[in-house]
């Protein structure tokens, strides 16, 4: 697909979407990701952008200079504005649901794991607390260095129920098209997000210096019943990701 294709308004421009300066940032990250808009490549001039796009100038310079201070684009004094070579930070929505295989392969992206940790266990204090399992239950427990393109993202720590998991070597890629085959993919979760710095042990695997900006995840899942699920702590490298959510004024 071209960048003129690619950039077409019918494909991606809605008009309940948020700001348009918004949405055509998104879509040009979109296009770096995916590989349209490949790394060290000029970024086409922004009265093209906006003949492409049918926005205003205003509108294009506004998306370009959020995609500079991101670090998806350089732009250098008197020869425009570049990809950078430096991957581009891949936004998250924290409103969808989706296992992180799902979300690379949504992207184009090739995700691979390498197991640290999978099998049957004593359960924590938090395992028992999130699952509300008796401290004498065991728990299924997977913990993986997940991977996108080749680039460590993310360190991810799940704990089940074994009514729910009872072998969690079954798992091989995605926990949750297991879970979907029998019934028990999570409907809903809450998560909590905090700002980190990364251990030595965790940073050495994510490739990143010791002490680095790192987020930290908590994802409590359920099913549609409200039983738990799913508990989930995960590390994510600071550099890799953007998290987005859409908020509505509320009408109460």
């Amino acid at each position: 697909m071209t960048v003129v294709e690619f950039l077409n308004p019918a494909l991606w421009l809605q008009s309940d979407g948020g700001p348009l300066y918004v949405q055509l940032r998104h879509r040009l990250t979109e296009g770096v990701e995916q590989g349209v808009l490949k790394p060290g490549t000029p970024l086409p001039p922004e009265r093209e952008i906006a003949a492409i796009t049918d926005l205003s100038r205003v509108t294009v310079r506004k998306a370009i200079q959020a995609l500079a201070e991101d670090g998806v684009i350089v732009q250098k004094q008197g020869s425009g504005s570049f990809i950078s070579n430096v991957p581009a930070r891949i936004e998250q929505s924290l409103s969808r649901l989706t296992s992180f295989t799902e979300d690379m392969a949504r992207r184009g992206k090739s995700s691979t794991s390498r197991w640290l940790e999978r099998g049957l266990f004593m359960p924590s204090p938090d395992e028992v607390l999130a699952l509300a399992l008796s401290p004498e239950s065991s728990v299924a427990r997977i913990a993986r260095l997940r991977t996108a393109d080749g680039r460590p993202m993310a360190i991810e720590r799940a704990s089940l129920p074994t009514d729910i998991l009872p072998n969690p070597l079954i798992v091989e890629t995605s926990l949750y098209d297991v879970l979907e085959k029998t019934g028990m993919r999570p409907v809903r979760a809450l998560q909590k997000i905090s700002a980190i710095n990364l251990s030595a042990n965790d940073a050495a695997m994510l490739e990143v210096e010791a002490g680095a900006a790192g987020l930290q995840i908590e994802r409590t899942s359920y099913l549609a019943d409200g039983r738990v699920v799913e508990f989930t702590q995960s590390i994510y490298r600071g550099d890799a990701y953007n998290f987005v959510a859409e908020l509505r004024l509320s009408k109460d």
